[in-house]
């Protein structure tokens, strides 16, 4: 596996690594334009971090609990989130940037089965978000790891809805791969 930081995305969705056409290949159901992708990720990322935020608020001691270093650490990790995804992946993969759209994002073109897919898209979303909410719960006054965590799982809708998506939409034994910013998924010659 190689890491290619591609650095700021331009927009052009030609300019993304395309996996091979794979016969078979079924797009998966995704919101087709940005806005409504951005709708779909926000309620996710609602859904998601909504019952941090209340354990934090509330074991917590209310808005004071919320750490403007929590905060910090949660975009600090923004890059390191990336990698994360990144590094579930066996073949080269590629990382990109659009700061000002509040976008970082990982894609690269090789198949991978669902469970692969799906722990690939939480893992980051397990070390930034979960983790550091569980150690918070364990110890209430490390607000500063509540808000990391509760931040960090508000700044991961559109993996939640790729998790979403895989797991509704791929039969069983079925392998997804992307293509620019869209996920397809197919069954192997050796599965039909």
């Amino acid at each position: 596996m190689r890491i290619h930081y591609r650095g700021k995305f331009n927009g052009d969705m030609d300019s993304l690594p395309k996996g091979n056409v794979m016969p078979g290949d079924t797009p998966f159901s995704e919101p087709e334009t940005q806005g409504e992708l951005v709708r779909a990720a926000a309620a996710w990322s609602m859904a998601a971090c909504m019952p941090a935020a209340i354990l934090l608020l509330v074991l917590g001691g209310g808005i004071q609990a919320v750490s403007g270093w929590g905060i910090l650490l949660a975009f600090a990790m923004a890059l390191p989130h990336e990698f994360l995804h990144a590094v579930c992946f066996r073949q080269d993969v590629y990382i990109y940037t659009d700061l000002r759209q509040g976008m970082l994002f990982v894609t690269g073109p090789e198949s991978m089965s669902r469970r692969r897919f799906v722990f690939m898209s939480l893992l980051p979303n397990i070390v930034f978000g979960l983790v550091p909410m569980l150690i918070f719960l364990s110890d209430l006054g490390l607000t500063v790891l509540g808000t990391m965590g509760a931040v960090s799982l508000s700044m991961s809708g559109g993996d939640f809805l790729n998790v979403s998506n895989a797991l509704r939409q791929m039969p069983p034994g079925a392998l997804t791969h992307l293509r620019g910013f869209h996920s397809w998924w197919y069954m192997p010659e050796d599965q039909e």
